[in-house]
């Protein structure tokens, strides 16, 4: 089930020196119940797009559809906040919050009292394979892996069903980047949310259920990677 469309978005933006045209003419589908790889190499485009699609930034053309309604005629505070969740290579904790603060905080953002807030948050780390003990440490005390699964949870706290990460496992030693992409896949697959997953990784891509390419700011559809 489509839950967010792409119709030939375009971006672009001034630097000191010239015109850059970051996403050219993209069309894509993301479903639910499904990985969706964006593969390319640094300076491609796949960060803006991600942005876009995380509607931290609108197309200067095109359309992207969440569920069939414009992003220019949403409230996009609340499609940041409920809709759509960004997973960052570098994580985002707030250093003076412990690990069960970081996933309380866009709870009680969104008016959700304390005590349930808290209980929503108990239930997201331990989701992500978290202890209790885990909840209590600042995110300096948590390993890199760690520490990712916090975001992950925060994400998953909101109640969003549109996971973009953004080089989830850039920052990570390859066991646990390939703990993260293993939570991933299982949350699209076991839990029917769409996830993409902006990478330069090709091993990524060997798990993803559809594999786009991006190359100077065009976006193609390498393929459907059955599922390992």
């Amino acid at each position: 089930m489509e839950i967010l469309k792409l119709i030939d978005v375009s971006y672009s933006y001034q630097n000191q020196y010239q015109t850059v045209e970051a996403v050219k003419n993209v069309s894509m589908e993301v479903e639910l119940g499904k990985v969706h790889a964006i593969i390319g190499k640094s300076g491609s485009g796949k960060s803006t797009l991600l942005s876009l699609m995380a509607g931290l930034t609108l197309p200067k053309s095109g359309d992207i559809l969440y569920e069939g309604e414009s992003i220019h005629k949403i409230n996009l505070e609340e499609y940041r906040r409920d809709k759509a969740s960004v997973i960052y290579q570098t994580f985002n904790l707030f250093p003076l919050m412990t690990a069960l603060e970081n996933v309380i905080f866009p709870l009680e953002l969104k008016g959700i009292k304390h005590g349930e807030a808290k209980a929503i948050a108990m239930k997201h780390i331990e989701s992500v394979g978290l202890s209790q003990e885990h909840c209590k440490r600042f995110p300096h005390m948590l390993s890199g892996g760690e520490r990712q699964r916090v975001a992950i949870a925060r994400a998953l706290a909101t109640g969003s069903r549109l996971l973009l990460a953004d080089e989830p496992t850039g920052s990570l030693d390859v066991t646990n980047g390939e703990l993260v992409v293993k939570l991933l896949t299982d949350l699209a697959h076991k839990d029917n949310l769409a996830v993409v997953i902006v990478t330069h990784d090709l091993s990524i891509a060997q798990k993803a259920d559809v594999v786009f390419q991006m190359q100077d700011g065009r976006l193609s559809v390498s393929g459907t990677v059955n599922k390992i």
